[in-house]
């Protein structure tokens, strides 16, 4: 029985903020590439790996945390929350088991003849497949929202790849280049490629659309105007409209994520600045906007 939330080292209520840094520190700890020849790092690895898998699912998480912690596919979960399909007996060759969807890409493998083994006392043993190589690739923010391709290095192969990222990826999420995995007599494993996005100081991503905000003079909320805003597609002249208020919401349509041959678009959250302290001659001029019912 696992405990996915022991294996992480973080409590049940935790945020998804907090497996996604649980994890992140786990990989980087036990990483295969950094504990070559380890066993116990690499089995820690894949715990980590097996436990983010689930956690980070709202379903997965929800069916653990309700049947218990037998894991995916124990007695308490549905085998359709992980698993591709069951076709029972092949012919009388034995069991056909496609595991092929199971964790999302998260690079679990099984043996299925030490399985076949375990449950019958003997079976033929299919060829094991190579283990999965993974690397962690760091982005930056600009680059996760348009996508962008990385050179990675292959460990034992000595290898390197030209890795397309696609556009408004989320950090955490996994890659899968298909046989660029340790060699093995079933075939080659898979690279899995984590990306990391690093955070950018003024501009946030929700869903297609990208989120900022803009400090406003109180003047220029007033009167209206022109001011000059750094986006990820360079400088722009925004136009803040007369009268717009504090928390006011203006769009510039086409500046968002981008997703086929559309984008979505920048939202930008205005913050008027109120002046602290005032000077005789502006509190004079105040006083005359308050007479004039201002």
């Amino acid at each position: 029985m696992k405990d996915y939330y022991k294996i992480l080292g973080i409590e049940k209520s935790a945020s998804k903020d907090d497996i996604k840094k649980a994890f992140r520190k786990l990989a980087h700890e036990y990483h295969p590439d950094k504990n070559k020849g380890n066993p116990e790092a690499e089995k820690k690895f894949k715990e980590a790996s097996e436990a983010y898998s689930v956690l980070s699912d709202d379903n997965k998480r929800k069916q653990y945390d309700t049947f218990g912690s037998a894991g995916p596919g124990g007695a308490g979960f549905n085998p359709g929350a992980g698993f591709s399909g069951f076709q029972g007996f092949n012919n009388g060759q034995g069991f056909n088991f496609d595991f092929s969807n199971f964790g999302n890409g998260q690079g679990f493998e099984f043996d299925l003849g030490d399985i076949f083994g375990e449950f019958f006392g003997s079976g033929r043993k299919r060829p094991r497949k190579g283990h999965n190589i993974n690397v962690d690739v760091e982005i930056s923010f600009k680059e996760s929202i348009f996508g962008i391709e990385k050179e990675v290095s292959v460990g034992g192969r000595k290898e390197k790849l030209l890795i397309k990222i696609p556009p408004g990826i989320e950090s955490g999420q996994g890659l899968r280049v298909a046989g660029k995995g340790e060699d093995g007599e079933g075939g080659s494993g898979d690279l899995i490629v984590r990306i990391w996005v690093a955070r950018n100081q003024n501009i946030r991503k929700e869903g297609l659309h990208l989120i900022m905000d803009l400090n406003v003079k109180l003047t220029l909320a007033l009167l209206g105007g022109s001011v000059e805003v750094d986006t990820l597609d360079g400088k722009i002249e925004l136009k803040i409209p007369q009268g717009t208020t504090h928390g006011e919401i203006l769009r510039v349509k086409g500046k968002g994520v981008p997703y086929g041959n559309k984008r979505g678009d920048l939202l930008i959250v205005t913050h008027v600045n109120m002046p602290k302290k005032l000077s005789r001659d502006q509190a004079e001029l105040i006083e005359k906007l308050k007479d004039e019912g201002l």
